[in-house]
């Protein structure tokens, strides 16, 4: 459980830090050294046996990687708009929006409507609210649900994280014509290179080592419920990092999606549990 929370807390501190940064370095930026040491680390990690794929193991794995290079640049286009903690609230609509479809069952909608009545507290508070930024969540958010269909494939297809390390060289190619085109501000800055690689180690590395280790042991429900912390998380890191504080209003939009979350998980898990020997 604990290696969980420390990957969710991983993940957020990495975000803080990189948002701290964006004076320095655009987030195309940050997110290209995010991605490049990632995939270095996790190359250098699996050793992946690229010898004998067939073309669907290829196709796997460079649609994932455009969904994790998406979903990463995504985000961080956000955060540099908004708050952290609201952007990670309306980004974790894509995983709540698939445990409900995945629920097949009317009640179920109420936690739908919960997390829209979430989404429309965010609303209230338009200060701090950016189109852009909320737009570029959004499109996280819809990364994100195909990050975790495509993260099923992509495991049927490469053990271990193999296919997540072709995937991370596949995210870092895509966004390198993007990065010399229309970026690249702050590549040139040493401390720009060492945090970024840092935030690549806090958000990517160490979180997803520590999810796989957890999935070893721990229950997908619980799993599930454990990561409805994520925007809880978001938030804090959000005042403890970037001393971006939200509001009474915000704080509860946050824990009608959190609360949503746990619902939809918890409603999955009983319908797609293996029944008993």
């Amino acid at each position: 459980m604990w290696l969980v929370v420390v990957g969710i807390l991983s993940v957020q501190l990495g975000a803080g830090i990189a948002k701290n940064l964006f004076g320095d370095a655009d987030p195309t930026t940050l997110v290209w050294l995010r991605l490049a040491t990632s995939s270095v680390v996790l190359i250098a990690i699996t050793r992946p046996a690229l010898r004998g794929r067939t073309t669907d193991d290829w196709r796997v794995a460079v649609a994932f990687g455009i969904i994790l290079g998406t979903m990463n640049w995504a985000i961080y286009q956000s955060i540099a708009r908004i708050p952290l903690g609201i952007a990670v609230t309306i980004e974790f609509l894509g995983p709540l929006t698939l445990a409900v479809v995945g629920s097949r069952r009317p009640r179920d909608l109420l936690w739908a409507i919960l997390a829209a009545v979430g989404v429309a507290l965010l609303g209230l508070e338009p200060a701090d609210q950016n189109v852009a930024g909320v737009g570029f969540a959004l499109l996280a958010a819809a990364a994100w649900a195909a990050y975790i269909l495509l993260s099923a494939s992509t495991g049927r297809r490469w053990p271990g994280l193999e296919g997540l390390s072709v995937a991370s060289v596949v995210a870092t190619l895509a966004l390198t014509p993007f990065l010399v085109l229309y970026s690249g501000r702050g590549l040139g800055d040493p401390h720009v290179l060492v945090v970024g690689a840092l935030v690549g180690l806090l958000s990517s590395v160490i979180p997803y080592s520590c999810e796989i280790t957890a999935l070893r042991t721990l229950r997908p429900s619980v799993f599930g419920i454990l990561m409805s912390l994520e925007p809880a998380a978001a938030a804090l890191t959000g005042i403890v990092v970037v001393h971006e504080f939200l509001t009474a209003v915000q704080w509860l939009a946050v824990g009608c999606v959190m609360v949503a979350s746990v619902g939809a998980t918890r409603t999955e898990s009983r319908l797609t549990a293996p029944a008993p020997d």
